[in-house]
């Protein structure tokens, strides 16, 4: 069974094709790089995958229906790290990663000890324990962002969507998340479809690269052969070199 499986899914946006007929199949434990330019459908398709982006075609997670199942359901199974998270800025820290364990709360139920220990294991994988108590408004732009990521993994779910997940973070921060879930994806069999920026992060970590373009996927396999020169230039506009330095790939643009 597919960990994944999108099939002709379509999204219209104000009367625009945002995303055009896009089949898309993950399986269990494969980590999936989305790859395109900005405004292609990488967010979108997303989207779609968390229950949250009405869509036309079929979405199945882990062979449940996205678009049959309520939001608590399929929150249970896949969780999304936005590229602009919007936070409570007075919550502390600690509070806000235990709102990852919300999904599997019944109505006026409080959290259990095993949901507070599920929060404080993701804090500390992301070296947010000193922070626990920390309002979200005092933090950083990296540092909210590891706090977004820690309530994703506090949610427990077996499929992790990652939207620009490094966007504010530095280079260590970057390897750490990437690193870390990585690790997940490895021992316990975490899925993960992300959407990325950068071309090399995307082809070192992804099992499999699909490029978007104009919400359609126009190619789709491990990155040495989807990540040429030629096709970067052609749906970038950018002007690169892709080295493979002892079968590590590396995007490197050069000045025209």
């Amino acid at each position: 069974m597919s960990a994944v499986e999108l099939e002709h899914v379509s999204v219209t946006l104000d009367g625009h094709r945002v995303v055009d007929d896009v089949t898309l199949t993950v399986s269990p434990a494969e980590w999936v790089s989305l790859l395109g330019p900005n405004g292609a459908g990488k967010t979108t398709l997303l989207r779609v995958v968390a229950g949250v982006r009405a869509f036309t075609g079929r979405a199945v997670v882990a062979g449940r229906d996205v678009a049959g199942s309520g939001r608590r359901a399929i929150a249970r199974l896949v969780a999304l790290v936005p590229q602009v998270p919007v936070v409570p800025v007075a919550m502390p820290v600690a509070d806000y990663v235990l709102l990852g364990r919300t999904p599997y709360l019944g109505v006026l139920a409080r959290e259990s000890a095993a949901d507070r220990v599920a929060a404080a294991a993701a804090l500390e994988r992301l070296d947010l324990t000193p922070f626990a108590q920390r309002p979200l408004g005092s933090l950083s732009g990296g540092e909210l962002q590891r706090a977004v990521i820690a309530r994703s993994l506090a949610q427990e779910a077996p499929v992790l969507l990652l939207d620009e997940p490094t966007t504010a973070l530095d280079i260590g921060h970057q390897q750490q998340v990437l690193d870390l879930v990585d690790e997940l994806r490895r021992e316990a069999g975490l899925t993960v479809l992300a959407a990325l920026h950068d071309l090399t992060l995307a082809a070192q970590y992804g099992d499999r690269v699909a490029l978007v373009d104009r919400g359609r996927i126009v190619a789709d396999g491990a990155a040495r052969d989807v990540l040429t020169s030629e096709r970067v230039a052609a749906l970038y506009g950018a002007n690169v070199r892709v080295l493979d330095d002892a079968g590590v790939l590396a995007v490197v643009p050069f000045r025209r």
